[in-house]
């Protein structure tokens, strides 16, 4: 009940947010390289963004972590020192403000990159070596502490709404290429890490524009 209203409220929210007549679509806007703009989005490019066509992004995947409010954005703000380091590209503060640490093209260290098969606790075998930190853009939700059961907040939720959108579009993923961290690779036995924000994702089931036809 609570995602089909969180979709619902998204779908009447965004569009009222369409761009005017005249104004750059969101296929437009995933084109730009520095620093665009998304409407309905509060954004912070901590590193500007560069040609997509340089990412090699197949998958979206999805986490959650614990922290306290104020922790995504220090998080990234480590992140853009250390692109590499133990994290992922774009953070989401509780207040819904996205932070993208790093270049499109470094490689953080996410998760484990579903090098586990022994499908002790979840069915990982069509992950495994499929979606991996080399393949999969990673998005980071902070500020369930001290809780790990308790959801992200509506602002986050309604930010990856965007957000997510913008991501399919610029890298060519389909829904079904969105993934939880959990769906992945088993995390907590307490909660199911970013299930219901990748679920939300896919049930949108946006279609980015097709290779063949972008410039």
């Amino acid at each position: 009940m609570r995602q089909a209203t969180v979709l619902a409220t998204f779908m009447m929210g965004w569009a009222c947010a369409l761009p005017a007549f005249g104004e750059p679509s969101l296929r437009e806007i995933a084109r730009v390289e520095g620093t665009p703009q998304i409407p309905g989005l509060k954004i912070v490019y901590l590193t500007p963004l560069g040609n997509p066509t340089d990412a090699k992004w197949k998958n979206i995947l999805v986490h959650q972590t614990e922290g306290p409010a104020g922790s995504a954005k220090n998080g990234a703000a480590e992140q853009a020192k250390n692109p590499t380091r133990r994290g992922v590209t774009v953070w989401v503060e509780t207040d819904g403000t996205v932070y993208w640490a790093t270049s499109e093209t470094a490689i953080p260290t996410q998760s484990d990159g579903a090098n586990r098969n022994d499908n002790k606790y979840i069915d990982n075998s069509k992950t495994f070596h499929a979606v991996t930190k080399d393949n999969s853009i990673g998005i980071e939700f902070s500020g369930n502490y001290p809780d790990v059961r308790k959801p992200v907040t509506a602002e986050q939720t309604a930010a990856w709404l965007v957000l997510v959108r913008f991501l399919q579009e610029r890298y060519g993923i389909p829904p079904e290429n969105i993934y939880a961290h959990n769906w992945i690779d088993f995390k907590d036995s307490r909660y199911c890490e970013a299930c219901e924000l990748a679920t939300l994702a896919r049930k949108l089931n946006y279609i980015p524009t097709p290779v063949s036809a972008r410039r």
